[in-house]
Parts: C-alpha cells; sequence; structure tokens
C-alpha cells in the first residue's frame, strides 16, 4: 500500500490548555483530587497490625467500605492479600468445583481466569462463553445451576455488564464476580452477587497490593461445608474446621498489610464520603464518559471499541482508531501508530499512560473513575484530535 502525503492541517497546532493533572492510568489510577503526602501523616506505622489500634484502622475500612457500598449487613468484607487477583483466586480455589461451572470471556482478564480454572484448577464440567474484544457473551446462555464466573466491568476493553437483570435470583450456584473497575463507579446489585472482589488501587486511586472480598451467606455455606479437593495455601483459606474464619472480616488480616495502604484506603473512602458518597462517585464517572462521549460523535477518527452505549465502562473507556487510513495499515503499523500517539501524548505532559492494554487491539484506554476530573477530561480531548494528526502525517510523510 502507499500512502500518499496530505497537506498538513491546523489541527497540527497543539492545543493550548492542558488537564492540570494528566493522570489517566487504569491502574494505579489517578489519586483524588487534592491528594498529597500529608494524606498519610496518621498511619498506624511502626506498630503491629493486631494490636488494637491496627485492627481499628483495619476494621474502619472495612466497615466504612460496607457503608458507602450499601453492602447488605449479612454480607461479609474483608481485606485480604495481592489485590484484585488474589482475591479472586481465593475464591476460585477456595469454592469452586462442587458444581459445573459456566466462566465469561471477553478481555484480557477474563482469559486469565480461564487459565485459573482449565490449566491449573482443571475443572472438568467447565463451559466457557467467549466473545471478542468490545462485545459481551450471549449473557442469555448462562446456566445459573452452575457456579458462574465473570467480570463486571472489562478493564482492558471497556466493556460491562449492562446491569444484573440477567442473573437468576433463584440460582442453585454461586456468582463471582470480579469488579474492581467497577465497584464505587458503577451500580452493584448485591442480592444477585455472592462473591464480589475489588482493590483499591482502581475507583478509590488508592496504593496497590491489597484486595478487597465480599461473601454473601450463600458463599459463606459453601466455604463451611465444601472441601475442595486440592490443597489451599494459607492465603486462600477463610474457613477451618467447616467454620468461616470471621477474623478476616473484621480487621484480622491473613497476612501483614501495609498501614500506609490502609490510611490512604480510609483517606479515599473520606473523600467519597465528602462528595456525597457512592451516588457522587458514580456521578462523576458517568460525567467523564458522557464528556467522551459527546466528543466522539463528532470525531472523524475515533470510536468506542464498544459499540453498544449500555454496555460502555464508564472507568476503562477504551477507543478504537477508526478512520479508514488506519484501518488500511497493517497490523504493525497500526500498533506502531497507536504507540507514537500515546508517547507523543506523554512527551507533551498532557497524558500518561494510555495506550490500549498490550492484548487489546490498537488503541486509546482512559480512565474515567471518580478521581478524575471531568474539566482534566474535556482539555485532554482536543490533544487527542492534535496528537492523531500529527502522528497520521508523520506516518504518511515516512513512507
Amino acid at each position: 500500500m502507499i500512502l500518499q502525503l496530505q497537506p498538513m492541517s491546523a489541527t497540527l497546532t497543539p492545543p493550548t490548555t492542558k488537564p492540570n493533572r494528566p493522570h489517566f492510568s487504569s491502574g494505579p489510577c489517578a489519586k483524588r483530587p487534592g491528594w498529597t503526602v500529608s494524606a498519610l501523616q496518621d498511619a498506624f506505622v511502626g506498630r503491629s497490625h493486631r494490636s488494637e489500634g491496627g485492627k481499628a484502622k483495619l476494621k474502619e475500612v472495612i466497615e466504612l467500605s460496607k457503608k458507602i457500598l450499601g453492602v447488605p449487613a449479612d454480607y461479609r468484607l474483608g481485606i485480604v492479600p495481592a489485590s484484585d487477583t488474589g482475591a479472586v483466586e481465593m475464591a476460585l480455589w477456595s469454592m469452586l468445583g462442587k458444581l459445573p461451572l459456566d466462566i465469561l470471556a471477553w478481555e484480557s482478564f477474563g482469559q486469565e481466569w480461564v487459565k485459573d480454572v482449565v490449566d491449573e484448577l482443571q475443572l472438568p464440567d467447565t463451559r466457557i462463553l467467549k466473545a471478542p474484544y468490545g462485545s459481551l457473551p450471549d449473557l442469555e446462555q448462562v446456566d445459573f445451576s452452575h457456579d458462574v464466573v465473570f467480570l463486571w466491568n472489562g478493564t482492558t476493553s471497556g466493556v460491562r455488564v449492562p446491569n444484573g437483570d440477567w442473573i437468576a435470583s433463584d440460582r442453585a450456584g454461586l456468582t463471582i464476580c470480579d469488579a474492581t473497575s467497577a465497584v464505587f463507579a458503577m451500580d452493584i446489585p448485591w442480592d444477585k452477587l455472592d462473591v464480589v472482589t475489588y482493590s483499591w488501587q482502581k475507583v478509590l486511586g488508592g496504593e496497590a497490593q491489597h484486595g478487597v472480598i465480599v461473601l454473601s451467606p450463600r458463599a459463606v455455606e459453601r466455604l463451611e461445608t465444601y472441601k475442595p479437593p486440592r490443597p489451599l495455601p494459607k492465603l486462600f483459606r477463610m474457613a477451618q474446621k467447616g467454620k468461616l474464619i470471621e477474623g478476616i472480616f473484621q480487621g484480622d488480616t491473613i497476612n501483614t498489610p501495609s498501614m500506609l495502604c490502609v490510611e490512604d484506603a480510609l483517606d479515599g473512602l473520606k473523600w467519597a464520603e465528602s462528595i456525597g458518597g457512592l451516588p457522587g462517585l458514580i456521578s462523576r464517572s458517568q460525567a467523564n464518559l458522557a464528556a467522551i462521549a459527546k466528543w466522539v460523535e463528532q470525531s472523524s477518527w475515533a470510536d468506542f471499541l464498544a459499540q453498544k452505549p449500555e454496555v460502555r465502562s464508564c472507568t476503562s473507556i477504551c477507543l478504537k482508531i477508526a478512520d479508514a487510513w488506519f484501518t488500511e495499515l497493517s497490523p504493525e503499523q497500526q500498533g506502531q501508530c497507536a504507540k507514537k500517539l500515546a508517547k507523543l501524548l506523554e512527551k507533551q505532559e498532557v497524558a500518561y499512560d494510555i495506550a490500549a492494554y498490550r492484548a487489546a487491539p490498537p488503541g486509546i484506554r482512559i480512565w474515567g473513575g471518580a478521581t478524575v476530573e471531568t474539566a482534566d477530561i474535556e482539555a485532554l480531548l482536543p490533544w487527542l484530535d492534535w496528537a492523531y494528526a500529527t502522528v497520521k502525517a508523520e506516518m504518511k510523510e515516512a513512507v
């Protein structure tokens, strides 16, 4: 293919206004507005996390999280090791195998859970429901007499389930949901979910390496009545001698947590309360999606990876390059173009870490969670036009 050099347009003149905070990474995500390291000055450091003061801090995170999220009183919420990944794998290793399994995968992290259950746990009676990037599997095909594992929001695809209406209330199996990019930014129907996992470094903008697991009474019953036919590492054990280890859900963590991270989580939760709790968090994230959607409607080159509006994520907002010039490039050239675009924006200190996930189609991924200001999103958008026009002109000239 011969690419013809065209005259440079006025778009190549860079905008004059930059985002105040160019932090649009999908994890770890932007800190809450106004955050400084002084937010950690009351951290319970140099002391045992098992002391009265340490447990009090951990329990405060647990109770405040449940309050803001509206977690039912009979659900347990606990702080666990290894971020959201650790929380998900705790559930998979501890609970699966009693019933057949349906597992949904439409992006990279869903595929990781498929590897866990097929390659590592080697669960024989497993049905995999797949969809390509930008789409969801057919939710009507899910069998709720089985256990079901799925993501609420695909962080690498920008595709979310639209709601919980497709989940059976009279299900026989457990629903295990990786909701790490959804919790605190989307409505979570707790009555439809038995295990929910997330991490602080997403919508709260907290520090990494700590996960959260939420268990329904049905999940607790599974833990207390089912012994899986496999060894369980200490970090995965939530029950002992047929009883739930209640301490995990009261601040007695399995291993040593970072009390700096705990303090940071508390700071994020208190900020969430100050802006109206969950409704305020959701509103901020939805406003970020709306700003990008308005821009996409008028864009000559960008579009959502998720074509259906009802499944578009308001946190990990994934865009593809739909310009005919770009789509005619080879896959290698497309990847080069998208990388150049992201690097150019980073060099201009306009946007950090917005390249699409490495396994996703080449494009842009903009974090729109609640800690990101809509004004910064709006300031970014003209720069996207400038960067794309610049990279396109450079690549045409190089041919």
